[in-house]
């Protein structure tokens, strides 16, 4: 069992942003997410994956942090189900993918995301939201998250 992996299942996250896999591999995620009162509150979260990174060294440098779950939802072709939450003092955002036995397929953290509280599909999308009313859709069949 790899380092993400212990982490998941002990009800922690590691703390950069980062998409992350049970066999410790990870992707850079860039996420800048408004804040609660910020004139945008209520858009679109912009989301991009981007390249590969030292998931050891990333959580030996920024730490890991409790992941406080706020909703777990069966897939609607049930592969499997979302889960969501978050953690930090209220500024981190986190998703998951898990498969139908409920094991981690990934994990995506988000500094500054807030935490994602519900979520909804539109076909192979979820549309999940945040506690300020954000939407961040995902595609569910895209490589890097299936």
């Amino acid at each position: 069992m790899g380092m993400v992996e212990e982490l998941w299942q002990a009800g922690e996250m590691p703390l950069r942003d980062g998409l992350y896999r049970p066999d410790d591999t990870g992707l850079a995620l860039h996420v800048d997410g408004p804040g609660a009162y910020h004139p945008d509150a209520g858009q679109p979260i912009p989301f991009r994956i981007g390249g590969p990174f030292d998931v050891a060294q990333a959580i030996q440098e920024q730490g890991v942090d409790e992941a406080d779950t706020y909703f777990e939802s069966p897939l609607p072709d049930g592969s499997g189900w979302m889960s969501g939450g978050g953690g930090g003092m209220g500024n981190i955002g986190y998703l998951a993918r898990l498969d139908a036995d409920r094991r981690l397929r990934w994990v995506a953290v988000m500094f500054r995301s807030n935490p994602f509280v519900r979520v909804r599909y539109e076909g192979t999308r979820a549309v999940l939201t945040n506690d300020w009313g954000n939407r961040l859709q995902l595609d569910l069949e895209s490589p890097a998250l299936g």
